[in-house]
């Protein structure tokens, strides 16, 4: 390999591609074959040779800081990091000047309107069966292709709103066409997210390039889908369908439908009625016009297409076939993703558009074909065996990594059926430079290119989601192999546009303050959000007020407070049942650190933890950036360094966790619109803290004659020391403490507020105002208001002749019966639509 050349005339201290190694073989997107830099980095390189190796590398560590706080994510089945990998994003973008793209641009264009062509024909006329184009077996042998969809007329003919397609260059430069993604194409929230990461990160760089924005994108796309709707309205209802959580790219459904304004729904958030989709929201049924899809197609409706499918809506074909709903991408539009078809896309480009195909796909042998047939048997090594129709976790095999006995197998295979073989000349992938935090390295690379239905015809993304190989010796790209990305910053000779998603301040906007649809499922989860929330810290404050205690004593000290507040968190489950016996400061300090942080189940604090951020991820698009770092951040405060654990260190990391969930109480309190979703977001959250507190008196009353020494702890607990020494300036009193933390309207820790906080909420519920009033909730709620009000705490905190405190135990028991009663009926009315209440 020839020495590489810097770009000319420079002066910087340290020299970015020192030490960069490309492939010889391949076609490398930094550097010429005579070891030049390629003219279009010249200006990138300048800028990152600029700013120094040591500052390059600090903005590196800030970029993955940010990326790891704002939770992006891409979830890896059976990936020991769990679901949850970080996203990796390189810092060195793949750089594309403006001449190439200009052609890319237009060969995109003209692949999307004749895949579109394509699937209009074969869901329509079938003439390309019929004069034979295409192979038959191709599309009725084909899962692919829904029958049930043929004949359905889609709006204003437009089947594929949003098309991938996977680039990869060759040694001689030229670019091929990998594969074609056109039933729920993934990656273009990612590519967003890219952008904005490396953008900030290196602004200086991204100036000086000229780089085009990709907001023009996003904002054709959304003004397609929303002329679509198929019923005329002001503001047509668009949805984005989601198969949930688990699914490996969740992060980029929920980033897209908060991005472009959609709400994020799940199959069960859906019904159809009259052959109409709707949304079933907290204010009744909405109807819904658009749904943008990322689920696949055969699980998008059980009744016609796929029965076991969980995550599809009842009647969906039906209703696109009445012509009520738009679906994008149109359901079967995954008929034309099988890498067959692509051995005759240039007839068929001939014959539907009357031009030459611009972009050729790596070329493609169906071995259907006879002729076909023989050339893979011929030439194996050199092919990349597909099935013709994969299944889901179906992989590609090199021809050149079989045994003799692989390959006689597949052979045979091949040989037996070989309508269900593709093969695909190998293609060596072109690399581009990977920075390691240190210097940069060599990897293959295929970029991922986007093209989105705009008016009447196709606008392409100016960049794209590049994805690198794991390592410099694996030529396979793969996010699932533990992959990594890279921004696509495409140049412009010209200005740069400063278009924004949002509307310009020219366009007259109609005054609205309603909260947008909020689905029955998002407020079930929004109200266990705010339980959880208020579980994690209730546990962190009462395992802090024992290590606390244990920091603060001789290893040898044996105290009535610690044994009495060690056994109420036995009793509570949250300590092992081993320390409920009396035992030195040091025994109880290494069994609870031991039960507390140590990795693995077991442990109820981190399952606690782990239950908060699930269901947190399950309203991801509810929350903003800033309430999902401090999620991030409160997992972060849980998780010790390594080594022998020491109290001060636990204690520590629970006042950090404690500030976390103060911080996220605060966000709760001072950020969210006062809708439905914060609503019942409060309630979880008081309905927890009332039903924790009432749980926790009961167990320190039942401690016998040690429950004077809870008395200390349970203010603590509570946060209620200070108002305690400020009233009263003495010894805790039973009668004293209860009023302060059940009777005090005016502690926002106490169960009184609580009840009073959950009236205003149950008042302002949606209902339906011809129905009988009051509520079963409010019935609830009054009565354990009532309870709270009339109870004469003053002699319930005396111990009756057998020391127990019978009256109290009673009014506790009637709260906590309350509260669960008022959970199960704001479930039963409000999430599970068992009974209708509202009009």
């Amino acid at each position: 390999m020839e020495s590489l050349t810097h770009p000319p005339g420079s002066t910087a201290p340290w020299q970015l591609l020192a030490g960069y190694q490309p492939r010889g073989h391949v076609h490398d997107e930094l550097v010429a074959p005579g070891g030049e830099l390629r003219p279009h980095y010249d200006t990138f390189v300048r800028s990152l040779e600029a700013l120094g190796r040591h500052e390059l590398a600090s903005r590196w560590e800030n970029a993955k800081r940010t990326i790891r706080d704002n939770g992006v994510t891409y979830n890896v089945y059976g990936d020991p990091e769990g679901v949850d990998r970080p996203w990796t994003l390189d810092m060195i973008p793949l750089v594309v000047p403006s001449s190439e793209w200009s052609r890319l641009e237009a060969a995109l264009v003209q692949r999307a309107r004749l895949l579109n062509s394509i699937l209009a024909d074969l869901y329509g006329p079938q003439r390309l069966l019929h004069e034979r184009h295409m192979p038959a077996p191709l599309v009725f042998g084909n899962p692919g292709f829904l029958r049930s969809c043929h004949g359905i007329a889609v709006p204003r003919g437009i089947h594929l709103h949003l098309h991938a397609v996977d680039l990869a260059r060759s040694p001689d430069g030229q670019w091929w066409v990998l594969a074609d993604r056109t039933q729920a194409p993934s990656g273009a929230g990612y590519t967003l997210e890219n952008r904005i990461v490396l953008s900030r990160s290196l602004p200086e760089a991204f100036r000086d390039c000229q780089v085009q924005r990709l907001a023009s994108f996003f904002w054709a796309q959304r003004d397609t889908l929303t002329a679509l709707a198929p019923s005329p309205r002001d503001t047509p209802r668009v949805v984005l369908l989601t198969p949930g959580p688990l699914n490996e790219t969740y992060f980029e459904h929920a980033y897209l439908a908060r991005y472009l304004g959609f709400t994020l729904v799940e199959g069960g958030d859906l019904t159809v009625r009259d052959r109409r989709v709707f949304i079933k929201t907290l204010d009744g049924l909405q109807p819904v016009d658009v749904i943008v899809r990322r689920l696949d197609d055969s699980y998008c409706d059980p009744l016609e297409l796929r029965a076991d499918s969980t995550l599809g809506i009842a009647g969906l074909v039906d209703a696109a076939r009445a012509g009520n709903v738009t679906m994008a991408n149109a359901l079967g539009s995954g008929a034309i993703e099988t890498a067959a078809i692509s051995r005759f896309l240039p007839g068929l480009c001939r014959t539907l558009l009357g031009e030459e195909l611009r972009l050729p796909s790596v070329p493609t042998r169906w071995c259907g074909e006879p002729g076909d047939l023989q050339i893979v048997l011929e030439h194996l090594d050199q092919m990349v065996i597909k099935r013709t129709f994969p299944p889901v976790s179906g992989q590609p095999i090199f021809g050149r990594t079989l045994t003799p006995l692989q390959r006689a197998a597949l052979v045979s295979e091949i040989r037996a059926h070989p309508g269900e073989f593709v093969g695909q000349d190998e293609v060596p992938l072109s690399t581009a430079p990977v920075w390691n935090g240190q210097k940069l390295e060599s990897r293959s690379l295929v970029l991922r290119m986007y093209v989105a239905a705009a008016g009447d015809s196709y606008a392409v993304m100016p960049g794209g989601l590049t994805r690198i190989a794991v390592s410099g010796e694996v030529p396979i790209v793969s996010m699932q192999r533990g992959g990594g990305s890279k921004d696509t910053w495409v140049l412009t000779d010209g200005p740069v546009s400063p278009m924004s998603l949002l509307a310009p301040p020219t366009i007259r906007i109609h005054r609205e303050r309603r909260s947008g649809d909020l689905p029955s499922r998002v407020a079930d989860n929004l109200f266990w959000l705010g339980r959880y929330a208020e579980r994690v810290e209730h546990s962190v404050r009462l395992l802090r007020s024992v290590v606390a205690r244990l920091a603060d004593e001789d290893a040898s000290d044996v105290t009535p407070e610690r044994t009495a507040l060690v056994r109420v968190l036995v009793a509570l489950e949250l300590l092992p049942a081993g320390l409920r016996d009396p035992l030195s400061a040091r025994d109880v300090e290494q069994e609870l650190l031991a039960s507390l942080f140590r990795p693995g189940p077991g442990s109820r604090m981190r399952e606690t933890l782990e239950d908060l951020r699930r269901i947190a991820s399950t309203v991801r698009d509810r929350l903003s950036i800033d309430t999902w770092r401090i999620l991030n951040q409160l997992r972060q405060d849980f998780l010790l360094r390594r080594g022998r654990i020491q109290v001060d260190d636990a204690l520590l990391h629970l006042d950090r966790m404690i500030t976390d969930l103060a911080a996220f109480s605060g966000m709760e309190m001072e950020n969210m619109t006062r809708g439905h979703g914060w609503r019942f977001l409060d309630i979880g959250r008081r309905l927890e803290r009332a039903a924790n507190m009432s749980t926790l008196l009961t167990q320190s009353l039942s401690t016998g004659t040690a429950h004077h020494a809870m008395l200390g702890p349970l203010l603590e607990i509570a946060d209620s020391t200070m108002t305690y020494r400020r009233r009263y300036f003495a010894q805790p009193q039973l009668p004293l403490v209860l009023d302060l933390l059940v009777a005090d309207a005016t502690n926002a820790r106490s169960m009184a507020f609580q009840v009073a906080q959950l009236a205003d909420h149950v008042d302002h519920l949606p209902r339906d105002q011809r129905a009988p009033s009051p509520a079963q909730e409010q019935q609830i709620v009054t009565h354990m208001a009532e309870a709270i009000a009339s109870a004469d705490l003053d002699a319930q905190g005396q111990p009756d002749e057998h020391g127990s405190f019978a009256e109290l135990h009673g009014l506790l028991l009637t709260i906590s019966d309350d509260l669960r009663r008022l959970s199960d009926v704001v479930t039963y009315y409000y999430f599970s639509h068992a009974e209708v209440r509202v009009s």
